[in-house]
C-alpha cells in the first residue's frame, strides 16, 4: 500500500536507523508511528534546515540537542480545541456523564485520564462538563481528571491554564464567564478546579497505564499508530478502565479488531464500554501466574508478613491507591506518634503527611509516573531535640497486572551517615589546607636549594664574585622583609573587612529573620535572591527551594499576574513604588488579604539592582 508515495509495506533501513537512534538516546519510540505521515514530518523538518539524506540527519542530531525539540515539535503535532468536535461532546454531556454517575453512588471518587491531552483543552473541556453535572463542590471533592502526553512543551503550557482569545472562541460564552477568569489579554482556567487536573508525562506504548480509571478519552490519538501498536495500547486501556468504564475516542478512531474487550456503547459517537470478560488480556496476565513452581503452601503466610513489616528496623508506611494509611510498622509509630488507630485514616488528616516532608505531591507523582521516587536531606527538628536527617523513598506497589494497589514510603534515618559526611568533609578541607601548606614549603625549600648551589658555584669561582653574591643576598633578603611586611599589613586588612562583613551579613540576616511580614527580592532577572522567613510561612516555600527561581514561575496562592505590571514599571523606573491590596490563598490554603508594597532596590549610586516586595497578611477566610 503506497500513501503520498511511501510505500507502507516497505521500509527505508536509514530511516529505520533515525528511529532507533531517537529511541536509544531520547527515549521517545517512535517506532510504533505509520510510517508514511511519520517520514512526512520528518523530511518536512529535514527540509527545513537543507538535509536530503536520514543519515546525514543523525549527525545533525548528535551535534545539536537543539534540534531534538525542533524535530519532535514538527511529529508530534498537537491539534486540539476545547470541545473539539461539539456534537460529540454533546454526547457526552447528554448520555455518558449521567451514566457514569448512575452507576456509582454520590460518595464514589470519579476518575479520569485525558490520554495525548497535548496543551490541556480536552482535559479543562472534560473538567467543565463534570463541574456543571457535579457543582464545583462535589467536582473538587470527588473528580480526578489525570492529563498525559509525551510533550513536555505541550504539558509545560497545559499546567499554566492560560489562553489567547482565539483558543477559547469554542467555549459557550456562558460557559466562559462561568470557567475562565481574563488576565489581561488572556484566559485563565478556575483555579480551584484547576487542582483537580493532574499533568504528567506518559507514552502510551512504553508506560504503564493508570489504573481504576471511571473514563478514558484518548480522542485522535490511535490513528497515528499500525495497527500491531494500536493493539498493545488498546490492551493497556482496556487494563487501566475499572469495570464497565468508558472509552470515548475521535471520530477517525474505530475498534471493529478489538471487540472481544470493548463493547459498543454509541459507535456514532466512537464511545465504548469495558467487556465484562476480556480473554486476549486476561490469558495474558494470568500466564504470568502459572510459569511459578511453588513446592508446597507456607502456612500463616499473612502473620508471617505482618510480623516482618511490624519488625523491619526501618520506619515504613503504606498506603492505598485512595490514600487512606493501610499499614504503619513499629518504628514510624514511635518515630513519627502514630499508632494503630491511625490505620483507615486519610493520610492528609496526618501530620506525617506534610512533616518532615510534603509527601502527598511526591505520591501522587510516584502513582502518576509509576516510579519510585528518593527525597534527600530531609531534615526534621523535633522539639527539645537534635535535628534528624531521613532519605525517604517513595515507591508505587503494582500487583501482577501492573495495576497500581498503593504506595510504600520508607524513612531511611541517614543522620548518623550525615555527621560522619559533615566530619569527613571538614578533615578533608583540613587537609586540603596542610597540603597547600606543605607544597608551599617544598616550593620554598626548591628554591631556598637552588640559591645555595648558585651561591657555591660562585665560591668556587672567586672570593670577589662571594663578596658581590653576599651584597645581592642581603639586599635581596631586606627586600623580602620589606615585602613581607606589606603582605602582613594587607593580610590583616583583609581580615578585618572579612569580619566586617561577617557582621553584616549576620545583622542583615537577623532583620530578615525578624520582620514577621514577608519580604522577597528578586534581581532585574525577576529571580528571587532573598525569601525570609515571613514568605516561607505565607506561602509554605522554603528559602532553599525559591532561591534562584522566578517568581513567576512559582504556583504559590499568589495572584502573580495582578502585581507583574507594577514588578515591571519598578524595573523600569527606580523611583517608582506602589502599594496594592491583593487576595491570595496561603499555604494552608485559606483566602487572605494581602497587603502588598513594590519598590526599587536601588544601589549607593541610586542604579537599579532590583525589586523589593513586602508582603503582610491583613486577615484569613476560607477558600470559596
Amino acid at each position: 500500500m503506497t500513501v503520498n508515495g511511501v510505500d507502507e509495506g516497505t521500509t527505508d533501513p536509514d530511516f529505520e536507523a533515525l528511529l532507533t537512534y531517537l529511541k536509544e538516546s531520547r527515549g521517545f519510540d517512535f517506532t510504533g508511528y505509520k510510517r508514511a505521515s511519520l517520514m512526512r514530518r520528518v523530511r518536512r523538518r529535514m527540509s527545513q534546515i537543507n538535509v536530503t539524506q536520514f543519515a546525514d540527519y543523525v549527525d545533525v542530531l548528535q551535534v545539536n540537542a537543539e534540534e531534538f525539540v525542533a524535530l519532535f515539535n514538527t511529529i508530534l503535532i498537537n491539534v486540539t480545541a476545547f470541545f473539539r468536535d461539539q456534537e460529540a461532546w454533546d454526547f457526552l454531556r447528554d448520555d455518558v456523564i449521567p451514566t457514569l454517575l448512575a452507576e456509582r453512588t454520590p460518595d464514589d471518587p470519579i476518575r479520569v485520564w485525558s490520554a495525548g491531552c497535548a496543551s490541556g483543552e480536552e482535559a479543562y473541556s472534560l473538567a467543565i462538563v463534570l463541574a456543571e453535572a457535579l457543582g464545583a463542590e462535589q467536582f473538587r471533592q470527588r473528580v480526578k481528571i489525570y492529563a498525559t502526553d509525551v510533550d513536555d512543551e505541550a504539558l509545560a503550557q497545559a499546567r499554566h491554564a492560560s489562553y489567547d482569545p482565539a483558543a477559547v472562541e469554542s467555549v459557550p460564552p456562558d460557559l466562559l464567564e462561568k470557567y475562565f477568569e481574563l488576565q489581561g489579554d488572556r484566559y485563565s482556567f478556575r483555579s480551584d478546579l484547576r487542582r483537580s487536573v493532574i499533568f504528567g508525562r506518559n507514552d502510551l506504548v512504553q508506560d504503564a497505564p493508570i489504573s481504576r480509571i471511571d473514563l478514558l478519552v484518548c480522542r485522535n490519538t490511535l490513528m497515528y499508530f499500525n495497527v500491531e501498536t494500536q493493539t498493545k495500547i488498546l490492551n493497556r486501556l482496556h487494563f487501566a478502565l475499572a469495570p464497565r468504564g468508558l472509552l470515548f475516542l475521535g471520530q477517525a478512531e474505530m475498534l471493529l479488531s478489538h471487540t472481544k474487550i470493548f463493547d459498543p456503547f454509541d459507535l456514532k459517537r466512537r464511545v465504548f464500554r469495558k467487556a465484562a470478560t476480556a480473554p486476549s488480556v486476561l490469558n495474558r496476565f494470568v500466564a504470568d501466574t502459572l510459569i511459578t513452581d511453588r513446592h508446597g503452601e507456607v502456612s500463616g503466610i499473612g502473620q508471617l508478613r505482618e510480623l516482618a513489616f511490624a519488625a523491619s528496623p526501618v520506619a515504613q508506611i503504606v498506603v492505598t491507591g485512595d490514600d487512606v494509611v493501610a499499614l504503619v510498622n513499629q518504628p514510624a509509630e514511635q518515630m513519627f506518634g502514630l499508632s494503630s488507630r491511625d490505620v483507615g485514616r486519610l493520610l492528609r488528616d496526618l501530620e506525617i503527611s506534610y512533616r518532615p516532608v510534603e509527601l502527598r505531591a511526591f505520591i501522587e507523582q510516584a502513582k502518576l509516573e509509576r516510579r519510585a521516587i528518593r527525597i534527600k536531606d530531609v531534615e526534621w527538628r523535633r522539639p527539645a531535640s537534635e535535628s534528624s536527617w531521613f532519605e525517604v523513598h517513595v515507591n508505587p506497589l503494582a500487583n501482577a497486572d501492573s495495576g497500581l494497589i498503593g504506595v510504600s514510603v520508607v524513612f531511611h534515618d541517614v543522620t548518623s551517615s550525615r555527621t560522619l559526611l559533615d566530619e569527613l568533609e571538614q578533615a578533608h578541607r583540613q587537609l586540603e589546607s596542610t597540603y597547600g601548606e606543605l607544597q608551599s614549603t617544598n616550593e620554598e625549600l626548591e628554591t631556598t636549594n637552588e640559591e645555595l648551589q648558585s651561591t657555591n658555584e660562585e665560591l668556587e669561582t672567586t672570593n670577589e664574585e662571594l663578596q658581590s653574591t653576599n651584597e645581592e643576598l642581603e639586599t635581596m633578603n631586606e627586600e623580602l622583609q620589606s615585602t613581607n611586611d606589606e603582605l602582613q599589613v594587607i593580610n590583616d586588612t583583609l581580615r578585618g573587612r572579612t569580619l566586617e562583613l561577617d557582621e553584616v551579613n549576620n545583622f542583615l540576616e537577623s532583620i530578615l529573620t525578624s520582620i514577621k511580614a514577608g519580604v522577597v527580592v528578586l534581581d532585574p532577572d525577576m529571580r528571587i535572591s532573598v525569601w525570609n522567613s515571613g514568605a516561607e510561612d505565607l506561602w509554605g516555600l522554603r528559602h532553599e527551594e525559591a532561591d534562584g527561581q522566578r517568581l513567576f514561575g512559582l504556583d504559590i496562592g499568589l495572584p502573580l499576574d495582578e502585581i507583574r505590571s507594577v514588578v515591571g514599571s519598578t524595573l523600569a523606573d527606580p523611583s517608582f513604588s506602589a502599594e496594592l491590596e491583593l487576595t491570595a490563598v496561603n499555604r494552608f490554603g485559606r483566602q487572605i488579604e494581602l497587603r502588598l508594597v513594590c519598590g526599587a532596590l536601588r544601589s549607593p549610586s541610586g542604579a537599579p539592582q532590583g525589586v523589593i516586595l513586602l508582603m503582610e497578611a491583613r486577615g484569613t477566610k476560607p477558600v470559596e
